[in-house]
């Protein structure tokens, strides 16, 4: 009697086919039936079929269309976490001991923020590309994420941000430290010469709402002197160059970040009439894969890439 429980459960795993767990998991990524077969390689009716057979498999519709995409149900939520996890455990697995870079087959995927975006990822591309030329690289803009519960999920293979997220079960590693400086058009009032915080007071101010640097130190500065600036505008970092260009707004960037900015836009760099804080670009990752080879190719990369700017 004992051994019945078991003998079914073996029977159960026998009759269902595990690469519908490979479905499961795109459509949990997607939530889409079209870029979840387009991720696996299959085509839009072969992913259907593969998608009806799952929810006939485990007795639930597991994915209902909504605006939003195809939304999982609550069956399917409970299910997420200990698929994902075995499916990153056999991953692992089945992995070779070691990464060959020429050979390899993978895709990674990795946040950044718009520093990043702007002054690393051509680097990391560019080497990874040369290094790994069957190597895929997924980009994710880590303004609009949430990070640590992806790293948490193995959706991030890692992260470069301005902030890492707290927690002893992530590694992090500082690529670059910077300083502020204020950006302007050509012409500016405040590009005529030296400038003090009043002055930098009393002009609009332009906010990057999807940047995670902290930014506070600006208003204590002003505080300081019984200043208070105006943020005319808060949006994303694509609207810059228009209205820095066209406007008497001013904006404060990360000096690399706005040195490559300067190289595409009329825009002129000042410095800051106060001490700047130290923005930092970190990449952080979970610690499971502190040692997993194909993961320290990659920080590797990451590394070389921030250590020539």
């Amino acid at each position: 009697m004992d051994c019945e429980p078991g003998a079914s459960a073996v029977t159960k795993l026998n009759a269902f086919d595990l690469n519908l767990l490979l479905v499961f998991d795109a459509m949990l990524r997607e939530r889409s039936v079209t870029k979840a077969a387009s991720d696996l390689g299959l085509s839009q009716p072969a992913m259907s079929h593969a998608l009806n057979r799952l929810r006939l498999g485990l007795s639930d519709r597991l994915f209902v269309r909504s605006p939003e995409g195809m939304m999982p149900t609550p069956r399917a939520e409970q299910l997420s976490e200990p698929i994902r996890r075995a499916l990153m455990d056999l991953q692992r697995t089945l992995e070779p001991e070691d990464f060959v870079p020429a050979t390899a087959d993978r895709r990674f995927t990795v946040a950044v923020n718009n520093g990043a975006a702007i002054v690393l990822i051509d680097r990391i591309s560019c080497d990874c590309r040369s290094l790994a030329p069957t190597v895929r690289l997924a980009i994710r803009p880590s303004g609009v994420l949430d990070v640590p519960a992806m790293l948490d999920r193995g959706e991030l293979d890692a992260a470069i941000v301005g902030q890492p997220p707290p927690g002893a079960r992530f590694s992090t590693r500082v690529l670059v430290e910077d300083q502020f400086v204020v950006v302007m058009r050509r012409g500016h009032p405040l590009a005529e010469g030296s400038f003090d915080a009043r002055a930098l007071a009393a002009v609009p101010h332009f906010v990057v709402s999807s940047n995670d640097h902290d930014f506070s130190f600006v208003d204590r500065e002003f505080r300081a002197r019984g200043l208070t600036r105006t943020v005319a505008l808060e949006a994303p970092f694509l609207s810059a160059a228009p209205l820095l260009t066209q406007t008497d707004m001013v904006a404060i960037m990360e000096r690399r970040v706005a040195e490559a900015f300067r190289r595409a836009h009329p825009v002129e760099l000042a410095p800051l009439p106060f001490p700047s804080a130290t923005p930092m670009s970190v990449m952080v990752w979970h610690c499971r894969f502190d040692d997993h080879p194909a993961h320290r190719w990659l920080r590797k990369r990451i590394v070389a890439a921030a250590a020539n700017l």
